[in-house]
């Protein structure tokens, strides 16, 4: 399983980067988890549009899919250029229904997950855990049989992360708020709530992303290793996660 960060900037995307994006590859397969302000952009710089096989999208705020749209008109464009016809599942929550019908395309198909189900998607099986934020939105745990990812996607604190991301193998997680802040109303984590929920839950790494526009990000790592004793590092374009 390999994972690339395409965004990791939280609300929007910084001057020469992305908002939450992800590329997830395994094989020949290929998904975007999330596709943020620029995450389209970015993407490209590492596999073509064509080779795409699948979106999941968290929930529907414009910093995780502002790209949606450019991606339906690039699968549509490159199919008058090739002359291949490929119609992308995108993977979405039912809870905005208007939100969720917007995903159908010429060249996509809305496709429904849900919290109580296991998503098989090549060789990947997802489970879903409903999070602490101010719209329906849902983290992510994924896993190819051997190694395990686990995707907060945009959530405050929540005790069912730990039984949730038990033993993964890496924690993406929503680090918007230093330790000194509370993000509990916005709907997003601290460095040293994410702290607590890897070392409670024995995860091997940490990524955290989704970062404030403010302060000094190495400080979330710093305060995040004072609770937690295992790799944390600031999520950045084209780090790369492989297992």
């Amino acid at each position: 399983m390999k994972l690339t960060v395409l965004g990791y900037m939280g609300g929007y995307p910084s001057r020469d980067g992305a908002s939450s994006s992800y590329l997830l590859e395994k094989g020949n397969y290929t998904i975007l988890l999330d596709v943020g302000s620029g995450g389209l952009r970015m993407y490209q710089k590492y596999k073509d549009v064509t080779d795409l096989d699948t979106v999941l999208v968290s929930h529907y705020h414009a910093d995780h899919i502002a790209d949606i749209g450019v991606l339906q008109h690039a699968l549509l464009v490159n199919s008058f250029i090739t002359g291949k016809q490929k119609t992308v599942p995108i993977y979405g929550h039912t809870e905005n229904r208007d939100a969720f019908q917007a995903l159908n395309h010429k060249s996509t198909r809305a496709t429904a997950y849900a919290e109580n189900e296991t998503l098989n998607i090549g060789p990947f099986f997802i489970r879903f855990l409903k999070t602490k934020h101010s719209v329906p939105c849902y983290g992510m745990r994924i896993t190819d049989g051997q190694s395990t990812l686990v995707y907060t996607a945009d959530s405050a604190y929540l005790e069912k992360w730990i039984p949730f991301s038990r033993n993964a193998d890496v924690l993406i997680a929503d680090c918007n708020f230093y330790a000194n802040q509370d993000g509990s109303k916005a709907g997003h984590m601290t460095s040293k709530e994410v702290a607590h929920i890897a070392a409670h839950a024995n995860v091997q790494e940490v990524i955290l992303s989704h970062l404030p526009h403010h302060g000094n990000h190495q400080q979330l790592v710093t305060e995040a290793k004072s609770l937690y004793d295992g790799k944390v590092q600031l999520a950045y374009e084209g780090l790369t996660w492989l297992k």
